[in-house]
């Protein structure tokens, strides 16, 4: 990832949100660590966040970030609720599924674009439950995992912000994102950062 100083330009956080739903892949453990520790403690929104992984790992992702960032962080669980100001990471091997009564279930399902777990099959099943209290981020990635469910939440009327892909590592998942769905933003990492800082409730 380039660094660079951060930008001044930045978006305010959709009112009324309850899930803010994260996808990333290639290049995405450096962006994740920008945006996870600048959530303040004052987010009440679920945080869902799906890395692709490699099959057959545990994820330490949790413990990575857990001392850096302000919010909790834990694996998501089959049939745990979503609570507010949590971070959920999905587990390896499984795609992440959010249910009706705004729970998790996983899922053994065919992996999707080479992956589970997949970003479109959390973004599909959040937009479904969530519609206009959610926000999906799409970041760096080498796929196109996330476009077809970013589709879904903006036709939902979710809020979609996609990390501009010529500041990513990776530009093929958000430039894929930007060509299938559109969004309500494009910024750099660093303005996704400071933009979500801004989050009260």
């Amino acid at each position: 990832m380039p660094h660079r100083a951060p930008s001044t330009e930045i978006a305010a956080p959709p009112e009324g949100l309850r899930l803010i739903a994260i996808g990333a892949s290639a290049g995405g453990v450096e962006a994740l660590g920008l945006l996870l520790c600048a959530l303040p403690a004052t987010c009440r929104a679920s945080v869902v966040v799906v890395l692709h992984l490699a099959p057959g790992r545990s994820s330490r992702l949790p413990l990575l970030y857990a001392a850096r960032c302000l919010l909790p962080i834990r694996e998501a669980q089959d049939k745990e609720p979503l609570q507010p100001g949590v971070v959920y990471f999905a587990a390896p091997d499984y795609h992440l599924q959010i249910e009706p009564q705004r729970s998790f279930s996983l899922s053994l399902e065919a992996p999707v674009y080479f992956s589970r777990p997949s970003i479109d099959v959390l973004l599909e099943t959040a937009a479904s439950t969530y519609r206009r209290e959610m926000l999906a981020i799409i970041l760096t990635g080498a796929s196109a995992d996330g476009a077809r469910g970013l589709a879904k939440v903006r036709q939902l009327g979710g809020a979609a912000w996609v990390q501009d892909p010529a500041t990513a590592s990776s530009a093929a998942m958000p430039a894929a994102a930007l060509r299938l769905a559109g969004a309500d933003r494009v910024l750099d990492i660093w303005q996704l950062a400071a933009s979500l800082a801004l989050l009260t409730n």
